[in-house]
């Protein structure tokens, strides 16, 4: 009887796991489907942002490049309208 309580714990049972079925080809297909749009979407986030980046910085170097400002095409702009407008009116 002392022996016993000299016993460590068990060992747990070892399980015998059933082999995993098959994967199908529609379900493989489903697969890289889905990792595909994840991947597209990962590709998205990084690269509108960058996108919209380089706009921003190619229209600002375009204005550098003929020395004017968008505020001031803007009030050409409003002024050539204003012109044919009164053009029109004749």
């Amino acid at each position: 009887m002392s022996g016993d309580l000299n016993e460590g714990p068990l060992a747990p049972a070892a399980t015998v796991t059933p082999p995993s079925p098959k994967v199908t080809r529609r379900e493989k297909r489903r697969q890289r489907r889905r990792r595909r749009k994840i991947g597209e979407e990962i590709l998205g986030w990084i690269l509108v942002p960058l996108i919209l980046l380089a706009g921003y910085w190619a229209i600002n170097a375009g204005f550098a490049f003929f020395g004017t400002t968008p505020s001031v095409v803007f009030d050409q702009l409003k002024q050539a309208k204003t012109a044919l407008e009164k053009r029109e009116a004749r």
